[in-house]
């Protein structure tokens, strides 16, 4: 499987770094110094600064894309209409518009559509998941999530602070892991209530985003991004009706990696309490590549696609409504 990758700043050299033994042939970056340095990493592979001219080349059977927000969805649509494979970075667009027909093209080019939603294969959320399905947790009740970091200096004056070119502020930004991952375990939100706010930081996006989901069967999603949270954390907990699963830290700044499993008892009382601790690097990049190239060997629809993409935007853009903002450029 040969990739192309566009947008080769940070995420982009994330995922040239975890192709689970793909080969990169084509590097493409508004910046040719960017993807010229990406191509040198790989022997063989070519730079350009035309993200057309990397769709179109004949060594790419699948395209990567990490770039700004403004430029995801279309660069979507023009790699699925020359029958490429896709793996684009969350939230995949600005708004729910941009995606809307992509999935019945994708459907009708024959090409599967991958999401980076890379919080999903983190080693702990994987754990998590085969937890639930084995049913010992029992049934789910609940959902409770805070992720948050505190930005840097200049944050404000940054492209994720620029609604033409994010779609948003963090509810957009690191809110839609937490949607996703929520949406994953509960599954589909029938009632949306929140709200997004800028508190801190001079730019006219949020910079908090309060949320409160409901499923048809009353289970309760309650998650809060924020980007004042002046110490980076992660935090992550789902009642069952036999126990919790609670996640901790994302590693490195976030502090290490945590899942505990608490078990209810008949007597009830202090639960019986077993823990998993993560301090390796995470592998969360490279777990999701593999998935998706199985994905596209059996011609398997991905676990976290357009749809996923979808379902998360329509929250926040219900969000934003209630809030009073209005990103759309």
């Amino acid at each position: 499987m040969n990739v192309g990758i566009i947008g080769c700043g940070l995420m982009g050299q994330k995922r040239a770094k975890a192709l689970a033994g793909a080969k990169l042939s084509v590097c493409a970056d508004v910046l040719f110094a960017r993807s010229e340095q990406m191509a040198r990493s790989a022997p063989g592979a070519v730079a350009t600064t035309d993200w057309r001219e990397a769709v179109a080349h004949p060594d790419v059977d699948l395209v990567v894309i990490a770039t700004a927000h403004d430029s995801l969805a279309e660069i979507v649509r023009g790699s699925i209409e020359a029958g490429r494979h896709v793996l684009v970075e969350k939230p995949a667009a600005r708004r729910v518009s941009e995606l809307r027909d992509l999935p019945a093209l994708a459907e009708k080019m024959d090409v599967r559509v991958h999401v980076g939603f890379n919080h999903r294969y983190h080693r702990a959320f994987q754990q998590a998941r085969r937890l639930v399905d084995s049913g010992e947790i029992g049934p789910l009740m609940f959902l409770r999530a805070r992720y948050g970091h505190g930005g840097r200096v200049g944050y404000d004056k940054e492209w994720r602070a620029q609604p033409a070119i994010s779609g948003g502020g963090e509810l957009i930004d690191q809110g839609v892991h937490l949607i996703d991952l929520a949406r994953w375990f509960l599954g589909d939100f029938t009632e949306i209530d929140g709200y997004a706010h800028t508190y801190f930081w001079d730019m006219p996006v949020d910079d908090n985003g309060f949320m409160l989901l409901k499923t048809a069967q009353k289970q309760v999603a309650f998650l809060h991004a924020s980007s004042t949270e002046w110490k980076n954390m992660f935090s992550w907990e789902l009642y069952g009706r036999n126990g919790k699963l609670q996640i901790d830290g994302l590693g490195g700044s976030y502090g290490v990696q945590r899942l505990s499993w608490f078990k209810m008892l008949p007597e009830m009382g202090p639960p019986e309490t077993i823990i998993w601790e993560y301090p390796m690097a995470d592998n969360s990049w490279e777990v999701e590549m593999a998935e998706f190239l199985e994905d596209i060997r059996v011609g398997h629809e991905p676990s976290a696609g357009l749809k996923d993409a979808i379902a998360a935007l329509e929250v926040v853009e219900n969000i934003y409504r209630e809030s009073g903002y209005d990103h759309c450029p």
